[in-house]
């Protein structure tokens, strides 16, 4: 009887451990993300301002549209979709694909326009996209885009880009 204490005393304290080590790496990695300089600095009111309800919630507060076929979901134009807080190009409409996911998807943006963020949110372990220009709340990233081009799929909130067309 002991020995199962002892063994299971043992257990509990590794998993303490662990617990608490993930949580430090967790914070750090907030902070991190909290002191990161942009291009763009604005106060919560001076973005409140300039944008919408909906998109200062996915944008500032990292929020999500409701999945739908609506807004860039199906909107397959020339031109070039920007960050609607800042007009930063992100991602070029030849990079636009159809995943069927209810959200606006790329396969690829413009090179050093987009910053990755591991995000433990919600109980899941996901890599966030961010306006590199102004730190806006883009999506996710996620690795099951098209094999026959760079396998990965952005998968970008409409309330975060606006459309310039060509």
């Amino acid at each position: 009887m002991i020995k199962k204490i002892t063994v299971l005393a043992l257990i509990f304290s590794t998993i303490s451990c662990t617990t608490k080590a993930q949580t430090k790496n967790n914070k750090n990695t907030s902070k991190k993300m909290d002191k990161q300089e942009f291009t763009i600095k604005k106060t919560d009111a001076e973005w409140q301002e300039i944008l919408t309800e909906q998109e200062y919630f996915v944008l500032r507060e990292k929020g999500t549209d409701r999945p739908s076929e609506q807004g860039y979901t199906n909107h397959f134009e020339k031109g070039t979709y920007v960050c609607r807080a800042c007009k930063t190009p992100l991602f070029p409409s030849k990079s636009k694909y159809k995943s069927h996911c209810g959200w606006p998807s790329f396969d690829d943006a413009i090179k050093g326009k987009i910053l990755f963020n591991r995000d433990t949110s919600h109980g899941m372990i996901r890599t966030e996209i961010i306006c590199a220009t102004c730190g806006g709340h883009l999506g996710h990233i996620f690795d099951d885009g098209p094999k026959e081009t760079t396998g990965k799929r952005y998968c970008v909130n409409t309330s975060s880009i606006e459309f310039v067309k060509e």
